[in-house]
């Protein structure tokens, strides 16, 4: 469900304030808009860096249309925001939000950062900042979405282990259906 509030006031104080504006807006061509309230779960794909790079890496694109094939999942995405919008961002109290939907990080099951270089490490806390997604996992609680990480720098976590919640390791085409499933599950049965 678009969250019409947010979405106006990006489109009507942020975008004419920023360069290039068409990033933050989402509805690209092949882009899929689900009904939150029609699916199971929600999980929001983060790359740590600009919409321009972002959008031109095909793991992104193959995760996207895996998750969003699958019934019952609504998959978003969002990227790093230039420096102009993360300030507008910051000085209006708005939170970073997903592509799709216009939905705040933290209204999330799962956020999903693929770490492709390590410096993107500090893009990675600039997303959780602006989600308002607490820095740091043990400050999380079930009310917080999981916090994922997967890619290349995932094979060595240990820079990145006191934000992230769980590394995956190997293929996401894969694991990434059956982490967010296991996930809902023990929500589910409150653990």
């Amino acid at each position: 469900m678009l969250n019409q509030l947010l979405r106006d006031l990006v489109v009507n104080q942020i975008l004419p304030r920023v360069q290039t504006p068409g990033q933050y807006i989402g509805g690209e061509w092949n882009s899929v808009r689900k009904d939150s309230a029609a699916v199971r779960g929600r999980l929001c794909l983060a790359f740590p860096d600009t919409y321009s790079i972002g959008m031109s890496h095909h793991g992104l694109q193959v995760l996207y249309a895996v998750m969003n094939s699958r019934e019952g999942w609504a998959c978003e995405r969002v990227f790093t925001p230039m420096s102009d919008m993360e300030t507008l961002l910051r000085e209006r109290g708005l939170p970073l939000f997903g592509l799709e939907s216009f939905s705040p990080l933290r209204e999330f099951d799962v956020v999903g950062f693929t770490l492709q270089y390590d410096l993107c490490y500090t893009n990675v806390l600039t997303m959780l900042d602006l989600g308002g997604i607490p820095l740091v996992a043990e400050e999380r609680t079930r009310e917080h979405p999981l916090v994922i990480a997967g890619g290349p720098c995932a094979a060595n976590p240990e820079p990145m282990a006191r934000f992230i919640d769980l590394f995956v390791l190997g293929d996401g085409e894969e694991a990434l259906p059956e982490v967010c499933e296991q996930w809902l599950e023990l929500k589910q049965a409150g653990l």
